[in-house]
């Protein structure tokens, strides 16, 4: 299921971007004071009404209120302001458990015929919070602007929602008929397409202007265009956040009550939430902090912070944080960690392009090393496109038993010399013999060509700065330079576009390799939107006419076989480097409960189901 959008998410990540990606076991790492994920407060206590619960957040914000973000913005962080507020049609998780929550989604059933090609939706009886009904109008909405507007929307996936949709039907205010222009695996469209699609307020959102009337402008292209350019240029100012009118009419079980520059910003209850599970805290804050060092001060003072993610270079830290009234649990990440190689580089494109330079890459990674001794043993391998602990039930044999390229310097070099290269150990590697035979450096790669790239990374974190200090050491041991530059994660995202043949050498492809910190994944991880042609998370413009047919397999049939055989055809063409995914050690005050098992997959985080119990 996919409800966190395909967009860079920051390994120096807001502590709830962190409990959006789910507790699913416990780590064999050290510490002896995490748990699985199990409640620390036995019996389920019954909470008391009231209280704030103030989390952490480190190093990034988010900067875009408009559920429908912009293909240009690709700040994960925007998902999880907006998800409390108005969650998707499905709701994905239910505690540990990765199966759509039929509790907390707005349809009372899905129902597919005429051979998966029409779903039947059927919506809840449900309210907006200026008391205003949820309908089958509010879909056929949000239906239109993204016709017109599908390009410029983030969680587009080409070809998907809403070009596969030949006829949106509204019998009834809360019934919804889609006829797709093709049959797809239930599962799939479920978990990775309606999934994406929030429910957004018509009778007080369709207008052009602030001073305009509400109307119904998006039943034709040209208005469908000038509302969502309304709504888009409205949901950038965060100045606006909590004062515009707009962002007051929400579906979720909050509202947003407060937003300042410096990212804090907070909820409260949405008074008129037509939910059974209505919020028992008056309020939950994000208290933003740079870097770790002063949040991990903040929750050794014991009095400003109810939830944060421990450092797992401050593992020493837990005996005392438990003692003090807080509990810890690991927190696995159903999602791929990687370095984005940019294929479309002016000076080292071509060289990226050649499968056996990745290769030799891969093998210089000692992922084993940066799990043991940058994670403590908290994290998954990395060992290919699925995580093999979040997502295990999808992990392949071939992932399980440590992927196509363990970490193998003497490969490395064979591969580099059986291709032309002057290998320099702790040097500089280059093309000695250009050309494009077998035994050739590759297409474009001029004679004396260095391996020398640069590696752009998410600051504020200090295992994040290890591992890559880590892989700049190995790599140089086939005398393959990777120069370091770390940046704010809002500034690299920022900075570094989407490259494809068509954009080089355009503004925002000057980048070499990137690592963002980690991708997402729904439930169904099957790399739509990540390793096919065009997928809005493909930032590096990788394209392979096998890869795409595999992907399409999994959209469209639900064998299992097709799903294996995708993955390890991923797995071995690296279209990212593959790297270990850290997983979160996460803090959390004993007397509040609700906060875990922790849902892998939702955004918008159940904050109406936790409470204090003293």
């Amino acid at each position: 299921m996919r409800v966190v959008q395909r967009l860079k998410v920051a390994a120096v990540a807001t502590v709830l971007a962190l409990v959006a990606v789910g507790c699913t076991g416990s780590s064999s790492g050290g510490g002896g004071a995490i748990n699985n994920g199990e409640s620390a407060t036995a019996g389920k206590a019954a909470v008391k009404k009231g209280g704030t619960v103030t989390l952490a957040e480190v190093g990034t914000q988010p900067d875009f209120i408009f559920p429908l973000v912009p293909a240009t913005n690709q700040n994960g962080y925007n998902v999880n302001l907006t998800q409390p507020m108005w969650p998707f049609l499905v709701y994905a998780g239910d505690g540990a458990n990765s199966v759509v929550n039929k509790d907390k989604s707005l349809f009372t059933s899905l129902d597919y015929s005429n051979g998966d090609k029409r779903i039947t939706i059927h919506l809840k009886t449900w309210n907006w919070s200026d008391g205003q009904p949820v309908t089958s109008r509010d879909f056929s909405f949000v239906y239109n602007l993204l016709k017109a507007n599908a390009s410029n929307w983030s969680a587009h996936l080409v070809g998907l929602f809403p070009e596969d949709v030949a006829k949106v039907s509204t019998p009834d205010a809360h019934t919804v008929v889609l006829d797709l222009t093709q049959a797809y695996n239930p599962d799939f469209y479920t978990d990775d397409v309606l999934s994406t699609i929030p429910l957004l307020p018509q009778h007080a959102w369709d207008k052009t202007s602030d001073t305009g009337a509400v109307g119904d402008d998006d039943t034709t292209a040209t208005g469908a265009k000038a509302v969502y350019a309304y709504l888009q240029k409205e949901g950038a100012k965060t100045t606006a956040f909590t004062s515009n009118p707009l962002w007051q009419v929400v579906d979720g079980p909050w509202k947003l009550s407060e937003f300042r520059s410096n990212g804090y910003y907070s909820y409260v209850p949405n008074t008129q939430y037509s939910g059974s599970d209505k919020p028992n805290l008056d309020k939950i804050v994000f208290s933003p902090f740079t870097t770790d060092t002063p949040e991990i001060n903040a929750l050794r003072s014991g009095s400003s912070l109810d939830i944060a993610a421990l450092p797992l270079n401050d593992l020493k830290q837990a005996q005392a944080l438990e003692s003090s009234g807080y509990a810890i649990a690991s927190v696995p990440i159903p999602g791929v960690a990687e370095i984005q190689p940019n294929l479309y580089n002016s000076s080292v494109g071509a060289v990226f392009r050649q499968l056996y330079i990745r290769q030799a890459l891969e093998y210089l990674i000692n992922r084993d090393q940066i799990v043991a001794k940058v994670y403590n043993g908290y994290a998954d391998p990395g060992n290919g496109p699925v995580p093999v602990k979040a997502a295990g039930t999808w992990a392949s044999p071939l992932e399980k038993s440590g992927g196509p390229y363990p970490y193998d310097p003497a490969k490395a070099k064979s591969l580099l010399q059986a291709h032309g290269w002057k290998v320099v150990p702790n040097g500089t590697t280059t093309c000695a013999d250009p050309g494009t035979g077998p035994t050739q450096c590759g297409a474009g790669i001029s004679a004396g060509q260095a391996l020398t790239f640069g590696l752009a990374y998410s600051s504020g974190r200090a295992t994040t700065d290890q591992q890559n200090a880590a892989i700049k050491s190995s790599e140089a041991q086939a005398g393959i330079t990777v120069n370091l530059k770390s940046e704010p994660f809002n500034t690299l995202i920022s900075t570094i576009g989407t490259c494809t043949a068509a954009s080089h050498p355009a503004s925002g492809c000057g980048w070499q390799l990137a690592e963002f910190g980690y991708e997402p994944y729904p439930l169904y991880p099957n790399g739509t939107g990540y390793f096919d042609t065009g997928g809005s998370g493909n930032s590096g413009g990788y394209s392979d006419p096998t890869m795409d047919q595999l992907i399409k397999a999994t959209e469209y049939g639900a064998s299992s076989q097709a799903f294996t055989q995708y993955e390890d055809y991923a797995a071995k063409q690296l279209p990212w480097l593959w790297l270990p995914l850290r997983e979160s050690l996460l803090v959390y005050r004993k007397n509040l409960q609700g906060v875990v098992p922790l849902n892998p997959f939702s955004q918008a985080q159940n904050f109406e189901d936790w409470g204090f119990t003293s």
